[in-house]
This record gives structure tokens, sequence and C-alpha cells, in this order.
């Protein structure tokens, strides 16, 4: 019998569909970069806008078979799910609230989901996929791709193993500039849907990258939180969601955290910045240089920990790909998320189910956590702030 991982099977490409991500869509390229840099995937399906005019243009520029360049995903999810060469797994690129609909669809078909976050655009919704998650015993990775960053690996793993001592502080940041001004009036599909209730959800900063820095402060610290007071505002007249966060954490433990998300902060592009404080140490990462994690043992100089370079531990390594010196960045990050979600599926092909321990990934769980922080946000920032259990 083969070895999996030796099989003309186990190393084929695994069959990928798309749902959104077509023409005019940033983060739908995103992903499928992501998904081919480890020739993990094969992209040979999509429903890849909601416009079916536009969804088969899409197809064609993507080189997708016409049979199988589909214009909506439950035509998609029943015509894939029966073909004996159907796709294994779907990555949905949609507004927010269209990844519960097309999520429960092609789980219900049997398929593996990769979805871009957040998770859905209300708990409720969340809380139902995370249900038929369990029911169908699918493979959900959802992509927080910042947690793909070596460097974030390699906090995580001195975290876990006691070099920070008991963690004290946390802080996490994300600002931007790019809704400084209203442009959603001035036609950008990419700001319109993200300051819609309708398609964003409760949330707008809060959701749109505010979810992103919680999850990566909960990745790497491990802690839970227990309650939060948020001040939100929408600074641009006439926008119904917030484009500025500023939020107080309280962890389970005694850690105690502040949040800041923002996207009318001139100068900054995608400024995210991870601090964490414990009584040994601490520990300070920036994406605008992610190659770099600086470590400062109390009352020792400032350490600065390269990726692969001297200091870095096997959980950096393991998602590295060059040298050091030679920067990864985002794709890279991004396309880890993509290889721990192979494996995962490789391994759901196996008796048992499992993948190796130090697979990791951002689940359903970590969905349905993201939604709750972000509804949290809003119902403390309606109260003034008050404090509120998550």
């Amino acid at each position: 019998m083969a070895i999996e991982g030796r099989s003309e099977k186990a190393n084929r490409p695994i069959r990928l569909g798309m749902v959104g991500g077509g023409q005019g869509a940033f983060i739908g390229a995103v992903h499928r970069i992501a998904a081919r840099i480890d020739n993990e995937f094969v992209l040979v399906a999509g429903a890849l806008s909601s416009d079916p005019a536009r969804a088969k243009a899409s197809g064609a520029e993507l080189g997708l078979d016409p049979e199988r360049s589909y214009a909506s995903f439950q035509e998609m999810a029943k015509a894939e799910a029966a073909r004996p060469d159907g796709i294994e797994v779907v990555s949905i690129v949609t507004p927010n609230h269209m990844h519960y609909p097309a999520a429960k669809a092609f789980l219900e078909a049997g398929i593996h989901v990769i979805s871009d976050k957040p998770l859905t655009s209300n708990l409720a919704d969340a809380k139902k996929l995370a249900a038929l998650v369990e029911k169908t015993g699918k493979v959900f990775v959802l992509t927080h791709n910042y947690t793909g960053y070596p460097m974030i690996r390699q906090a995580r793993e001195m975290i876990a193993k006691g070099q920070l001592g008991d963690i004290r502080v946390v802080q996490a940041e994300y600002p931007q500039d790019w809704l400084t001004e209203k442009v959603e009036d001035t036609g950008s599909k990419q700001a319109s849907w993200r300051v819609d209730p309708k398609q964003s959800g409760v949330g707008g900063s809060t959701g749109d990258i505010g979810t992103h820095a919680y999850n990566l402060a909960r990745f790497v610290t491990g802690l839970e939180l227990d309650s939060l007071s948020a001040d939100l505002d929408s600074f641009v007249k006439g926008r119904a969601l917030d484009d500025n966060a500023h939020v107080m954490l309280r962890f389970k433990g005694g850690a105690k955290g502040m949040l800041w998300a923002s996207q009318v902060a001139p100068g900054n592009e995608n400024g995210l910045k991870l601090r964490v404080y414990g009584i040994k140490g601490g520990l300070e990462w920036t994406q605008a240089d992610p190659n770099y994690l600086w470590y400062t043992p109390f009352g020792q100089p400032k350490q600065l920990i390269t990726r692969n370079g001297a200091g870095a531990g096997p959980a950096a390594a393991r998602v590295s790909r060059v040298p050091p010196g030679h920067p990864e960045g985002y794709l890279e990050g991004f396309a880890n998320i993509y290889a721990e979600a192979a494996r995962a599926i490789r391994a759901a092909r196996r008796k048992g189910g499992k993948p190796a321990k130090d697979v990791v990934y951002p689940t359903v769980k970590d969905g349905v956590e993201g939604v709750a922080f972000v509804e949290a946000c809003v119902k403390s920032s309606k109260k003034n702030a008050a404090w509120t259990k998550l």
C-alpha cells in the first residue's frame, strides 16, 4: 500500500473552486496566488460574481472550462458535488453577508470550505455554521492570513514555552487611511460594500480589520477574552458603520489589553502591529517589517530575531520558504494558511482524518469568536463603552 504523501493520488493538486473574486475584486486574486504558491491546489471551477455575465467573463479570463463557470454558488455546489472530478474544497471570497449561505451550501454538498473573514455577518449565522461544520466533519479554514507569518508563529511558540512568563499586557492595532474621505460615494467597489450594514454586518472597521487584530492577539498569546469596553465612531459624516474603534480588553486570568482599529488615520496603509508584555519580557512585531521579531528579556538588551535566523525556532521554520535575509511577506503568509488547509484536507482523506499536531490554522471556532467580538464592541459602544462580556 502506498504511503500517504508519496502516492500519485496523495500528491495530486487539490481541486479548488471559488465563490466571488471575479473582475474588480482584490482579495480573490490574493487567494488564487496563495493557493498556487506551493502547488497544492488547482482552480477548476467558480461562481466568480453574483452578476451571471460578469461571472462568465471572469471565468473566461482565468481559463476555466465554460461548463464549470457557474452563474450562482447554488448551481455550482450541486453540479460539482455530482461530478466524479468535482471540487474538493471551495474558497469563499465574497462580501460578508454571503459567507454563510455559500459555506452552508458547500458543506451540505460534502465539500470542504476555506472562507474569508469574518465568518458571517451576524452571530446567529456564525453559530449555525459552526454546528454544521461539526455535523458534516468537513475541514473549515478561516483565512485570518496574518497567523501564517513565520515570526507570528515564532512569537506564539515563545509565549507557549513561557519565555515571557505570565502575560500582563497586550497591545494590538490596525490603522489604515483609505476611508478618510467618503470614497464609497465615488464608485469604489471595495468601499461600498464595507460600509453597508446589509453586506458587511454591524461592524465597519471592527469587522474588516479589528477582527484581524483581535484574532492575532488571541492566536499569539493563547489568552481568552472575558469582557471588553468599546468606543466606536463613524467620523465620516453619513457613514453608517464605524470607521474607528478604541477597545479595552480584559482577559481571563488577569491580563489587560487595548485594541485600536481605524480606517481614517492618514499616513497608515496596513499598519498591523502587536506587542505583548509578560513578567519576564516583551515581544513586538509589525506587519510592515514581518521578517523581524523584537524580543526584550526584562533587564537585558533588546534582541532582534529574524525569520530563519539565529534564535528562530521550528514553528517559524516549518512555514518559511527561503533563507534568512530574503524577505517573505503578505502573499507567502497567506499561502501558509492554504498550505495548512491542504495538509488538513489530505489528512481528511485518511482514516481518522487528523493532520499532524503542528498544523495550525484558524477554524470555525475562531470565526464565531470574531463575530462575537464585533457584536460585543457594537453593544458596548451603544451603552457608552460599558463593559460587556464576549
